[in-house]
């Protein structure tokens, strides 16, 4: 796996374009090492992402450095650690909404509550945690522990909702 290692400075009452550059910078997988320092990842994806941060910091007329690095061994061993710890966190945060989107469920099971309009919230909400799933599984370079579980957790969602939407359609052909 080879690294970057990203850092920057932008005018200091610019803090809407640090918020942007921090946000892009997260959501393309990079762990911060310190303020306005980050790691990421070299491959296309995590390339794409670094080339929005570098518009962003250069929109916001700041300066941005980016270093190829070659990690020691035991500084490796730490990234990697670093950057399974914040997956893990985005995995357990994933995992937190499917809980939610299966209470939910169950919730309009014990209404009995089969309605399209409902059936159509369930299946936004189901699109967005696949969505979200991907982005997770493309950026979980290192296999995070509770990758599997929410891999399940979600297994479980959609196996909900199918139930659901079967029963609403049950409740539709009802006079």
């Amino acid at each position: 796996m080879q690294w970057r290692v990203v850092t920057y400075r932008l005018v200091a009452e610019q803090s809407r374009d640090r918020v942007g550059v921090w946000r892009e910078l997260r959501r393309v997988g990079a762990v911060a090492l310190q303020s306005a320092t980050w790691a990421i990842p070299v491959g296309d994806r995590f390339d794409e992402g670094l080339a929005k941060a570098v518009s962003l910091v250069e929109r916001g007329d700041g300066q941005i450095l980016v270093f190829d690095v070659t990690p020691t061994d035991a500084s490796l061993s730490a990234l990697e650690a670093l950057y399974t710890k914040e997956r893990e966190a985005e995995w357990s945060e994933f995992c937190s909404e499917c809980d939610k989107a299966l209470v939910e469920l169950r919730g309009e099971f014990t209404k009995e509550k089969f309605t399209l309009a409902e059936l159509d919230e369930e299946e936004h909400n189901l699109d967005r945690l696949r969505r979200w799933y991907r982005e997770l599984r493309a950026k979980d370079l290192f296999g995070a522990p509770s990758a599997v579980p929410a891999e399940q957790q979600l297994k479980e969602c959609a196996d909900l909702l199918e139930e659901f939407a079967e029963r609403v359609y049950e409740a539709r052909q009802r006079p």
